[in-house]
C-alpha cells in the first residue's frame, strides 16, 4: 500500500462532497449481461423519447416495492425482450453505483446464460449481439460504463 498522494485513486478528480449535495434518493435497478453460445452478451437500445434515449445499456429495470432484484430482473426480461428464465439461471456477478443529478442509481448485474425464448425488442429500439471487446464501440449510461471492463475479465 503506498502512502503516496500522488499515486492510484488519488490521481483521479474528487467528486463533490455528499454533504454539500445534499441527500439523493437511492433508486434500485437491476439488469441483465445475457450471454449466448458465442460468449455474446445482449445490450438494448433505449427508446428516442425516454431519458438517455438511443443509448445501449443491459436489458433490466427498476424493482419494485416488495420485489426481490432476482424477480423484478426476471419480470422485466420478460416485459422488455418475451423470454423466460428463472432465479436458479441468475448468476450475481457485480454492480454499479453511479450518482445522477436526481438520484443515486444502485445497480445489480446478473450474468444469464440460460433462458426461453428468442429475445425481441419489445421496448427497446433495437437488439444487438456484441463480443465482450466491442462493448465500449456502443454509447451507454454513465452508470453502465464500468461494467463493461468487468464482462470483457469475465467473458474474454
Amino acid at each position: 500500500m503506498s502512502d503516496d498522494p500522488e499515486s492510484g485513486c488519488w490521481q483521479l478528480p474528487q467528486r463533490e462532497d455528499a454533504a454539500r449535495q445534499g441527500p439523493k434518493p437511492i433508486l434500485l435497478v437491476v439488469a441483465a449481461a445475457l450471454v449466448d453460445a458465442d460468449n455474446r452478451v445482449l445490450i438494448a437500445q433505449r427508446p428516442a423519447d425516454k431519458s438517455m434515449g438511443g443509448l445501449w445499456e443491459f436489458p433490466g429495470g427498476k424493482v419494485d416495492a416488495g420485489e426481490t432484484p432476482e424477480q423484478a430482473l426476471i419480470r422485466e426480461l420478460e416485459e422488455e425482450l418475451g423470454i423466460d428464465t428463472r432465479a436458479s439461471c441468475l448468476a450475481p456477478y457485480c454492480f454499479a453505483s453511479h450518482s445522477y443529478d436526481a438520484m443515486h442509481l444502485l445497480m445489480p448485474l446478473y450474468v444469464c446464460r440460460v433462458w426461453k425464448g428468442e429475445p425481441r425488442p419489445i421496448e427497446h429500439q433495437a437488439l444487438a449481439w456484441v463480443k465482450p471487446v466491442r462493448l465500449f464501440d456502443y454509447p451507454m449510461p454513465p452508470a453502465d460504463e464500468p461494467l463493461i471492463g468487468l464482462l470483457r475479465d469475465l467473458l474474454g
